[in-house]
């Protein structure tokens, strides 16, 4: 079985996107319907880049690779976000 981090493993490459901590958000799967705090989503690095995982039926809600000076970020999976603003 692959080894998993937790989403909080994003939070350096997420803050130079966002201005607002990503990881303390919620978030509901598109596929699943899961709630949950961004923070469980299940990060693999053993590939190029970090991807994460629903952690209810692994899909994958985000993709994040660094190129030089590029950040390619997909979303894709991800229903739903929602940030406080505080």
């Amino acid at each position: 079985m692959t080894e998993y981090l937790d989403a909080n493993a994003l939070a350096g490459a997420l803050s130079e996107v966002f201005s607002v901590d990503l990881t303390s958000s919620w978030r509901r799967c598109s596929v699943c319907g899961h709630t949950g705090a961004f923070a469980e989503l299940h990060v693999y690095t053993d590939c190029p880049g970090q991807v994460a995982r629903c952690p209810s039926c692994q899909t994958v809600v985000l993709r994040l690779v660094r190129s030089g000076d590029t950040l390619w970020l997909d979303l894709g999976g991800t229903g739903c976000l929602r940030v406080e603003l505080r």
